[in-house]
């Protein structure tokens, strides 16, 4: 299937998207509610078999953005070699979108990343923990608006020497 016939099929099953192709590249958005179903159809139905990663943008300081958060699922098909790029926009006070974890069980390390780093709550997610950090660190370090230093509260970090590891 050529990106313009995914296009098509997913225009035809969940309406007019905003969807975009640049430089072999392929785009879409969708609202918070309709990621699941977007990337099962993706999945079940168009052959996006993999799931390359998914990650998070802070928009916080960007002047035209409308939206806080941008979750961003990429996927490809391993038959075919497309890929394509799903977008979904979150915001607080309680930003959160369904995990996709039953869809790809390989997305249950991405989820916790984004939420350890973002503060993203998947839902319906198997074990949503940080993975990262300690389990006692209480911000988001890859948001905007967490200070370069921190807030002091590395100070109780264990030491870990060399011969312990």
């Amino acid at each position: 299937m050529t990106a313009p016939e995914t296009l098509e099929s997913l225009s035809q099953a969940f309406g007019p998207l905003p969807i975009s192709e640049f430089r072999g590249q392929t785009r879409v958005v969708v609202a918070p509610e309709s990621v699941y179903g977007v990337l099962g159809f993706l999945k079940e139905r168009l052959g996006f078999d993999f799931l390359v990663d998914i990650t998070c943008v802070d928009y916080l300081y960007y002047r035209d953005a409308a939206d806080r958060f941008g979750l961003v699922y990429l996927l490809a098909n391993t038959v075919s070699g497309q890929r394509i790029t799903v977008r979904s926009f979150v915001n607080d006070p309680d930003p959160e979108a369904a995990s996709v974890v039953d869809l790809w069980r390989g997305a249950e390390w991405m989820e916790r990343e984004v939420w350890d780093m973002f503060g993203i709550r998947f839902t319906g997610h198997p074990d949503l923990r940080r993975i990262l950090l300690p389990g006692e660190f209480t911000s988001f370090p890859l948001r905007k608006d967490y200070p370069l230093q921190g807030r002091g509260e590395r100070h109780n970090f264990p030491v870990v020497t060399r011969s312990e590891s």
